[in-house]
């Protein structure tokens, strides 16, 4: 057949003998078989991750390279560039790519269904206006593709893709990118096929046929009930009696024991101590933030049980599927299902979400330990040795699911701890490598945290002074020698949605008195409605005060698994050379409404804000006291009239500083102290942007910053070369610099100098340093300020340096839905980052309580000066 002329690009580009994507030559520009149109969405992890939007008309799949992906919301404006037309067949590709060819890297089938347009679609597509309705897994309702006017410097077919506002439609808060990033085929992450070496390279060689929803689409409990393709489902648990891979070949030691499977075993629990023990007896894991799981499969039937011997099989069915298919006869496993985030980073309450929601897909278990497997209780060997079969059994797996082996690191516990918290991780389990799996909390396993963190009993709440019908905190207590004690409260950490629903669950079950033992001080018992003490929150806290309250203490979410009866004080075993923290300054600024929520998607308060700043005073106080300050303030939090303040207004607090600016005629603002701080966030500030130079010299700048802004396509290695060129230019000139992230999708690369040069020389300097790596290096960058000037590069931004001109302070807030921080980082920590969003409030405190060392420590003390140029004087006050 000849070749259709709609397929010529497409073939060019490709060398069939080299990839697996299908050629698409039997049924180029052929009449489809269906009258239905199909549509597909690809995520494509190329040099750039993106998605390839390719709706099917006149045989082919018309294409667009969607680089941030569809958006439900329907007031973003989704960049769609049209690309070559593929075949038919294409739609049902999913694999990876080889190095060396066009598009290389791994494809997943993101979402897959049916279109149908409104009116003629070939009038529309050549008019550049496609609408139409989706009938998709995951994407649903009407959207709109939209041709872009062309402008003499666009490089492409530009089009946008918008969501209708119409049922289906979601607003920013409901990103379906996040909660959903797996394929509707095999489940898989992008990351996951890239790295599978099973992995089939195409489907079925045509695009499938929607048929409704896959099994990962479902509920879990719908995945409970519902068959499985080709895998009949009997019992409790999932089933299968479909081909299974080659089982492994086990050589069982003499010390385990033939036995039958048994019933729940006890787990083993970590103590918690200070700092990691030391020596070759010891092996460290990570120690992940979920929910902690025995599944036991005997027969192809499997069931998941939890720390109190709870049956969870239908609450995880996507474990349950993988455990099932195991080449084994029977098996009893320890793991943790957990839920991470976009950076890797296990998050509680996106678990909780991912349960409720029914978006199992997302779940990962993680398994480090075999308790029993083929008839052999292992319990009695040693853990090496039984880590040593476990890896065997998953290895021996046709595809690997959602079950991951829980990697063991030998040697330095201690490094290992710094580098978990620098990435905001929870902490790490050093087990004795040489012990037997014994049940109970019995030191044979030890556990280190980044933060304070434990479950409370729930014995009370206080509403919202700001939110009518929504709890404003938890009152919390402990059981000790079966008394239940008082443990004060927890009042951040409640999203929007959270605080409602935690106020309908408590109301339902008030009572008249304080179930805590023990008379209360009048402070503890204001505005509060007592709940009988059956729920158990998990809570994340700084520390004990001096009458065992908790301190800036945090909710993460309620325990189902955990029985309020052993809800007891964890007690940590000291050690001489762990650090004691030190005290918290006094505070003389009060704060109105403390439990206002300042960025509700994260449920983070006004005191949480606080406290946070609070703890950081040490590191954020060189950053901006004493500078003038620009702010961004949100009096009724993220997304709600929040404004640029940099002049000082009517009824500032005492504690804010005013600054004569003969170039100004409003007085500028600083702090001078930890009270100062508190006032800004008294008055609502989530940004603060010191200027770079100190109040009494304003001519006289004292650091130089650039401010690395990516285009929506660019990758964080393009991101993490940049700063680092700019390291090695400023190097060449003598000129040491530090990084942080923005909080939000940059970099800044900061330089101290001697304040001995003037605005304009300053920004001349840092002019000739950006013009020249984006001459050098035009296709990734560019130092041009106009944003069609950044679509694919990288913006160097030198203007940070000009008089006035500002940029966010190292630990300061960002007022964004996340709570974004912007984290000082050690030049070595860049490429394990991932994200210049990667810290948030959520998890900075983890890596501020667990690194010991400041990566800006003695920046203000190197003497640096610009190189001997000529240029202007600096400017002198009128």
């Amino acid at each position: 057949m000849a070749r259709s002329a709609a397929l010529e690009a497409y073939w060019r580009k490709r060398d069939f003998s080299k990839t697996h994507e299908p050629s698409g030559g039997a049924r180029a520009g052929g009449k489809a078989k269906s009258s239905a149109l199909h549509f597909v969405i690809q995520k494509h992890a190329a040099r750039r991750l993106h998605y390839d939007f390719r709706l099917e008309l006149d045989g082919v799949l018309k294409s667009w390279a969607v680089t941030k992906g569809p958006s439900l919301n329907p007031h973003d404006k989704r960049l769609a560039v049209h690309v070559e037309d593929h075949p038919i067949e294409y739609g049902g590709f999913e694999g990876v790519i080889p190095p060396g060819q066009y598009g290389a890297g791994s494809v997943i089938i993101w979402d897959r269904g049916e279109w149908v347009p409104e009116g003629d679609p070939h009038k529309a597509y050549a008019k550049g206006h496609l609408k139409f309705t989706l009938h998709g897994e995951k994407l649903h309702g009407e959207w709109n593709l939209v041709r872009m006017r062309a402008r003499p410097d666009d490089r492409g077919d530009n089009w946008l893709l918008i969501k209708v506002d119409d049922a289906a439609a979601r607003d920013e808060k409901d990103d379906i990118l996040d909660k959903m990033p797996g394929s509707v085929v095999s489940g898989k992450g992008v990351e996951k096929i890239a790295n599978d070496p099973k992995v089939r390279k195409w489907t079925s060689g045509q695009l499938a046929k929607h048929v409704g929803p896959t099994v990962e689409a479902l509920t879990p409990r719908q995945r409970a009930r519902e068959p499985l393709p080709g895998k009949p489902q009997r019992g409790n648990g999932p089933k299968t009696d479909s081909k299974k891979a080659k089982p492994p070949k086990i050589v069982f030691p003499k010390a385990a024991r033939k036995a039958s499977i048994g019933e729940f075993v006890p787990f083993c629990l970590a103590t918690a101590v200070e700092v990691p023990p030391s020596g070759a007896g010891f092996v460290h894991e990570i120690k992940f933030d979920g929910y902690r799981l025995q599944p036991l499969v005997e027969k192809g039937e499997v069931r998941i049980q939890t720390r109190r011997g709870l049956d969870w099989t239908e609450k995880f069915p996507s474990i349950a599927e993988a455990i099932a298919s195991l080449p084994i006869e029977n098996g009893v496993f320890d793991g943790e299902a957990v839920v991470e985030d976009k950076n890797g980073i296990a998050d509680f309450a996106a678990l909780q979400e991912a349960l409720k929601s029914g978006h199992g897909e997302s779940i990962t278990f993680y398994v480090f330990d075999l308790l029993h497997l083929n008839g052999h209780d292992l319990k009695p060997l040693r853990l090496l040795q039984r880590k040593a079969i476990l890896k065997q059994v998953l290895e021996a797996a046709s595809e690997s699911g959602p079950l991951h082996y829980s990697e063991e690191f030998a040697g330095n516990g201690e490094e290992l701890i710094k580098h978990i918290c620098r990435l905001g991780g929870e902490g790490i389990v050093s087990k004795q490598t040489a012990k037997p799996y014994r049940s109970g909390r019995n030191g044979d396993w030890l556990k280190v945290k980044c933060a304070n963190r434990q479950e409370f009993v729930v014995i009370g709440y206080v509403p919202s002074t700001s939110t009518p019908k929504a709890v404003g905190s938890l009152v919390l207590g402990y059981y000790d020698n079966k008394k239940l004690l008082h443990a004060g409260r927890a009042g951040t950490g409640y999203t929007a949605r959270t605080a409602k629903e935690l106020f309908v669950a408590l109301e339902k079950i008030r009572c008249e008195r304080p179930p805590a033992e023990g008379p209360l001080p009048a402070e503890a018992k204001r505005n509060v409605r007592w709940v009988e003490p059956s729920l158990v929150a998990e809570i994340e806290f700084r520390g004990w005060t001096g009458s065992n309250m908790l301190r800036q203490a945090a909710f993460k979410g309620l325990r189902e698994d955990k029985v309020p009866s052993e809800i007891i004080r964890e007690a940590v075993v000291p050690d001489a050379r762990h650090a004691r923290p030190k005290p918290s300054p006094r505070l003389s600024v009060p704060l109105t409404h403390p439990d206002r929520l300042l960025w509700p998607q994260a449920g983070v308060t006004k005191q949480a804000l606080a406290d946070y700043y609070v703890s950081v005073w040490d590191l954020i106080a060189p950053q901006i006291v004493g500078r003038p300050l620009s702010l961004v303030r949100c009096p009724t939090g993220v997304g709600h009239g929040c404004f640029f303040q940099r002049h000082e207004w009517e009824g500032v607090d005492k504690h804010i500083v005013a600054i004569e600016d003969p170039e100004e005629e409003k007085p500028l603002i600083s702090i001078k102290d930890v009270d100062g701080l508190i006032a800004l966030v008294q008055a609502s500030a989530l940004e603060i942007h010191p200027w770079g130079c100190k109040a009494k010299s304003l001519e006289s700048p004292d650091r130089l910053i650039f401010d690395f802004d990516p285009g929506d396509d660019v990758g964080w290695t393009d991101l993490v070369a940049v700063a680092e060129e700019a390291r090695a230019r400023l190097r060449k000139d003598g000129i040491e610099s530090f990084v942080k992230t923005s909080g939000g999708k940059g970099l800044h690369v900061v330089a101290p100098i001697m304040p001995r040069s003037g605005w304009d020389q300053v920004k001349d300097y840092c002019r000739s340093i950006a013009e020249a790596m984006a001459t050098d290096s035009p296709d990734r960058l560019t130092a041009t300020m106009a944003k069609h000037a950044r679509a694919g590069r990288i913006y160097v931004d030198y203007l940070r340096n000009g008089r006035g001109a500002t940029a966010v302070a190292a630990y300061s807030t960002r007022a964004r839905p996340e709570a974004g921080v912007s984290m000082p980082l050690d030049w070595g920590e860049l490429a394990a980052i991932g994200s210049a969003a990667h810290f948030t409030l959520a998890n900075a405190g983890r890596r501020l309580n667990g690194t010991g060392v400041d990566p800006w420590q003695g920046m203000d003390k190197l003497r640096q000066r610009l190189p001997a140029k000529k240029g202007p004087a600096p400017r002198k006050s009128k």
